[in-house]
């Protein structure tokens, strides 16, 4: 049988209920990068209504080209997930993919994840009568450069069905890597350091 709560009510629970909650959820949140894994993996099934690739598709060239580029782990894995939240809030996609990482990422990284729809508005924008120049707003912060980087190399050049790009698999490590963090650890967070994008293709 497996464990459960003593209580119905939050604030009816004992000292036991919650040590063995924690044990349960210290086993849950180990299992984050696994249950990652699966969400991108479902993407395929997304084709990404009107464009030439579906969802994973672009999410792995995306983390190919960063990969390529020779961007670090915190890069690539941004790259592969930052679309993740297409599937449950289209309209929010891009925040609720920042906050998935950011707990385990650089502050630059998760800034540049939550920001690239803004920033993607660059190339599209003035198609819909939108400012394309909105992320101007954001031109004093010290990641701006990296967002403009981040979309203008990886993101909006991602929908090219002809270039090569490996499986979800070959990235399946970095994943677990960056989702076996100790949440919340400054030394992963580095807050107010930026790295920038790499400038040069290796």
């Amino acid at each position: 049988m497996s464990k459960e709560v003593s209580f119905t009510r939050m604030d009816q629970g004992t000292f036991e209920d919650y040590q063995m909650l924690a044990e349960l959820e210290h086993d849950y949140c180990a299992m984050t990068a696994d249950r990652i894994l699966s969400q991108l993996a479902l993407q395929a099934e997304d084709t990404m209504t009107g464009y030439k690739i579906n969802r994973l598709e672009h999410g792995l060239q995306s983390a190919a080209r960063a990969e390529a580029d020779g961007a670090d782990i915190d890069w690539v894995v941004a790259a592969l997930i930052h679309d993740i939240g297409d599937g449950l809030s289209p309209q929010n996609h891009d925040r609720m993919a920042a906050e998935i990482l950011r707990p385990f990422v650089r502050e630059e990284v998760s800034w540049v994840v939550e920001k690239h729809g803004i920033f993607q508005m660059k190339y599209y924008g003035h198609h819909y009568g939108w400012n394309p120049d909105q992320r101007d707003e954001f031109k004093d912060n010290p990641y701006w450069q990296s967002c403009a980087d981040f979309c203008e190399r990886w993101d909006q050049t991602s929908f090219d069905p002809d270039y090569p790009m490996p499986d979800l698999d070959h990235f399946a490590p970095l994943v677990r890597e960056v989702f076996g963090r100790k949440a919340w650890d400054q030394s992963h967070i580095m807050p107010g350091v930026v790295k920038g994008i790499p400038q040069a293709s290796v």
